[in-house]
């Protein structure tokens, strides 16, 4: 049997995976003992450490007792899962985190059935078993019933339990007991999660899970050996499962393997082991590295499909080309199909027009990643409000319904079911938990656009709420996107102190004066459930009787400052998000106040 164990940590966002491997690479000798390393050292993208939330699946490995262990570090979101499914192909067992408090979430259900499917072991460790409103037991019982309702085999259900405090560095068998270090832990992983077979003296075989990227060396090809032996300069073949008469020959040029954070060259590697790999042009993620002559691709995982769509398009207001520095159509077409290639999750799909593309993907977070990034590289472009993916099914039209779990205070239970059920949520399950309660929702995809910021605001900011793809439905009826109405600029100019003194009567304003605006840029939001269109550029008229001196007078409401996120929630269906490096306008997508007044009429006159 080999000395290699190949794991991956799964479970719901800020249950505390990267946390743990910080610990279990501390622990395990990685890092020196004067050597300074931040939190959450594999979450190195600049957006992850913003936001503090993992988006990619990243590799690393630690050694333990002469036991090489590689581990995958997977995203929590469930908007990133396509991040989770594709990985879980390389590894032979997985590590299911679950917060002693919030217990099982809807994240944790969808990558536990994903690693069922596959029949992998399954070690379950109970996380933050040091927070004061912990209820272990309780959370014990919620993950036997989860192992059951998914149809766990009996060895499944006889998994292992550890408890662990990822952020003190201890693990224990007993939730009584306080460990001292993660020894625990490690043991359980080489005594319960099986070891590659020795399938050394067959043909080389290896599926592509992950590509990353070097300016140097290009594509790198990341995945785990199933059979054979990987050797540097060795002339391989690259098939693909959905095209095996398309194989491409090629040869290894640069060999790694994972040591603590960094890729080690090495000449040869042998079945079992996850490597990367450089020297082939186009490989993507779901081909098979064949020994020459011997082409027999492996069956990639399915990854489950995109259900929230948006189009991406030329931007074509009247700053446009101003502020980004990759603004034309095929700047943007390059872009997107370029993610296509490591997003697996993501589908790409050209329009009508030249100009626009359509963008799908698992969620609204998902696209706003992909939106964020892009504008960070210097793209300039806008998008339309995310919409769902209907599908016909035997001759109904139906759409992606999602589990919520909502944890709120008991105060709030009222306001945040009487929201949800007039987006067409369904309440299944209200459960107690300490002084608070969680409500479990069947909701469409639809009904969750643009009620977050409701939700924070209903619950006092003390809510949680997450949500998971469930299944698709018959369609449910008209949801109502939005109830308020936008302000709209009347005028192009800068934007102007008394201008702005005048239009805050009518709602609250998103920019300051010397901010400069267009006609049909949305300035505002109205809470009357009709766009209001404001002059923001309008200055005072200064005559003999009215002094200069008066406008020390005004007082103004500080903006609301809108976040990616939140722009993309308050979107209305006739209205556009203009992106670039520098800024981020919300706009009417007919900017003419007379021509978009017509159209408003012309739809009414069509409805009745």
């Amino acid at each position: 049997m080999k000395n290699i164990r190949n794991i991956a940590i799964i479970a719901h966002v800020d249950h505390g995976k990267t946390t743990l491997v910080d610990e279990m690479l501390r622990q395990s000798g990685v890092f020196r003992e004067n050597q300074t390393v931040v939190e959450r050292v594999m979450d190195s993208g600049d957006l992850e450490r913003e936001r503090g939330i993992t988006i990619l699946s990243k590799n690393t490995a630690v050694t333990y007792n002469g036991t090489k262990i590689n581990i995958v570090d997977t995203p929590g979101h469930a908007d990133f899962g396509g991040e989770v499914e594709r990985v879980l192909k390389m590894v032979d067992g997985v590590l299911l985190l679950v917060d002693a408090a919030e217990g099982p979430m809807p994240q944790t259900r969808f990558v536990l059935g994903k690693a069922l499917e596959l029949g992998h072991r399954v070690i379950v460790v109970v996380n933050k078993i040091d927070r004061p409103d912990k209820r272990i037991h309780e959370v014990i019982d919620e993950v036997l019933e989860l192992l059951m309702d998914l149809n766990a085999t009996d060895e499944q259900l006889d998994s292992p339990m550890v408890f662990c405090s990822a952020r003190q560095g201890t693990a224990s068998f007993s939730p009584e007991v306080v460990g001292t270090d993660l020894r625990p832990l490690f043991d359980t992983i080489i005594d319960y999660i099986p070891a590659p077979r020795d399938d050394d003296a067959d043909p080389l075989q290896m599926l592509v899970s992950s590509v990353d990227y070097s300016e140097y060396v290009g594509r790198i090809a990341i995945g785990r050996i199933e059979r054979g032996v990987l050797r540097q300069n060795q002339d391989i073949v690259v098939v693909n499962a959905l095209k095996p008469e398309m194989a491409e020959k090629a040869r290894a040029v640069s060999l790694y393997v994972f040591e603590g954070l960094n890729k080690v060259p090495e000449t040869e590697v042998a079945s079992g082991d996850i490597v990367a790999l450089s020297g082939i042009g186009d490989v993507t993620i779901g081909d098979t590295i064949c020994a020459a002559g011997f082409p027999d691709p492996l069956p990639f995982v399915e990854i489950s499909a995109p259900t929230v769509e948006m189009t991406f398009s030329v931007n074509d207001s009247p700053f446009a080309g101003t502020e980004g520095k990759f603004v034309t159509s095929r700047n943007i077409r390059d872009r997107l199909f370029r993610e296509t290639l490591k997003d697996m999750s993501l589908r790409v799909s050209e329009t009508d027009s030249t100009d626009s593309f359509n963008v799908a993907g698992r969620g609204e977070m998902h696209l706003s990643i992909l939106i964020e990034t892009m504008r960070r590289e210097g793209y300039e472009f806008q998008v339309s409000p995310p919409r769902v993916l209907f599908r016909e099914i035997d001759g109904v039209k139906c759409e992606p319904v999602e589990r919520l779990v909502a944890d709120v205070p008991e105060s709030c239970v009222g306001a945040v079911i009487e929201k949800l059920g007039s987006r067409k949520g369904e309440l299944v399950e209200l459960t107690p938990v300490g002084s608070r309660s969680r409500l479990i929702f069947l909701i469409p995809s639809r009904g969750l656009f643009g009620y977050r910021n409701e939700f924070l605001t209903d619950t006092r900011g003390e809510g949680i709420m997450a949500s998971v793809f469930e299944r698709y439905e018959p369609f449910k009826g008209e949801v109502r996107r939005r109830l308020t109405g936008s302000l709209v600029s009347f005028e192009t100019g800068e934007a102007v102190a008394y201008g702005i003194w005048n239009a805050q009567e009518r709602g609250a304003m998103f920019i300051s004066p010397g901010v400069k605006v267009y006609a049909g840029m949305v300035v505002g939001v109205s809470p009357k459930n009709e766009d209001i269109v404001v002059n923001v550029c309008r200055r005072k008229q200064l005559t003999n009787m009215r002094a200069a001196g008066s406008d020390e007078a005004l007082r103004l409401v500080p903006p609301r400052q809108m976040s990616l996120e939140q722009c993309l929630e308050f979107l209305a269906d006739d209205e556009l998000l203009e992106v670039t490096p520098k800024s981020l306008r919300l706009r009417k997508r007919v900017l003419d106040h007379a021509q978009r007044a017509k159209a408003v009429h012309n739809a009414k006159l069509q409805n009745n």
